[in-house]
C-alpha cells in the first residue's frame, strides 16, 4: 500500500468511526484531504477494496472499512496520546474519595468509562469475579439493529464468564486491541483490553463495542484507567 493509499484509508476509517456513513470520493474531494481529482481517488479506492482494506456496500457508492481495513488503521495509526482533561477529570473524581482499594469503586469507574466511550465495559476482579455495563450503549449503534449480531453478542454475554476466564491468563499488562475475528467477544465487535494490578490481586478492564468503535479513544481511556487502578497499590 502506497503513502497516498495508507492516508486515503486512514480517512475513510476516521470519518466511517465518526458517522457510520460510507464515505464517498466525493465526500473527500470536498473535504479538501487530497489536491486530486475525484477519478484518481475513485481508483485509489478501487485498488484498496481490490487488496481488501475497504468494502462496497450494495445501497451506497460510499466505501467502508473492513477487518482488514481496521486491523492497518489501528497498527499504523493509533498513536499514545494523552487523553483529554475533561475524561481525564471524570475518572479522577472515581477515586478521589477512595482510601482503600474496593471493588465497588472499580464498578463505578466502569461506569464513567461505559458513559465516555458510549460503549459496554466491563470489569474482571479474578476468574468468576466481574462486573460489566453500558450494554444498552452497544444496542443503540447502527451495527446492532441486525437481529442475527444482537443474537450472537447476546450469547457471548450470557457467557461472559467462561469468555473472561479463557483470556484471563492471556492478556498482559499492555493495552491490546482485538478486532473483528479475533476478539473472544464475538467477531462482530472489538475491544480494548488490559490487565491491571493492585496488590496481590490481578484483573481485567476492557471496552466492548462494534468494529466501528473510536479505537483512539478507547484506547486512551482503557491505559489511563489502567494507570491509575496500578497506582492504587499500596
Amino acid at each position: 500500500m502506497n503513502p497516498r493509499q495508507q492516508n486515503l484509508l486512514k480517512i475513510i476509517t476516521s470519518q466511517y468511526i465518526k458517522t457510520a456513513q460510507p464515505v464517498s470520493s466525493k465526500f473527500i474531494t470536498e473535504a479538501g484531504n487530497f489536491d486530486l481529482s475525484s477519478a484518481t481517488i475513485r481508483n485509489e479506492m478501487a485498488e484498496l477494496e481490490d487488496q481488501g482494506y475497504i468494502s462496497h456496500p450494495h445501497t451506497s457508492a460510499g466505501r467502508v472499512p473492513t477487518e482488514l481495513g481496521y486491523q492497518f488503521f489501528v497498527d499504523n495509526f493509533l498513536q499514545d496520546l494523552k487523553l483529554a482533561k475533561k475524561q481525564q477529570e471524570l475518572i479522577d473524581k472515581t477515586f478521589k474519595s477512595l482510601k482503600n482499594f474496593e471493588p465497588r469503586t472499580l464498578k463505578e469507574l466502569a461506569k464513567s468509562l461505559a458513559e465516555l466511550s458510549d460503549n459496554a465495559v466491563f470489569i474482571a476482579f479474578a476468574d468468576n469475579d466481574f462486573y460489566y455495563t453500558g450494554l444498552s450503549n452497544l444496542f443503540e449503534q447502527p451495527e446492532f439493529t441486525q437481529h442475527q449480531v444482537v443474537y450472537h453478542l447476546s450469547r457471548v454475554i450470557d457467557h461472559l464468564d467462561k469468555v473472561v476466564n479463557k483470556i484471563f491468563n492471556k492478556i498482559d499488562s499492555e493495552v491490546e486491541v482485538v478486532i473483528g475475528s479475533k476478539n473472544p467477544f464475538g467477531q462482530d465487535c472489538s475491544s480494548v483490553l488490559a490487565k491491571y494490578q493492585v496488590k496481590n490481586s490481578q484483573g481485567i478492564l476492557g471496552i466492548l463495542g462494534p468494529t466501528r468503535m473510536d479505537y483512539q479513544t478507547n484506547f486512551s481511556l482503557v491505559k489511563y484507567s489502567q494507570q491509575i487502578i496500578n497506582s492504587l497499590d499500596r
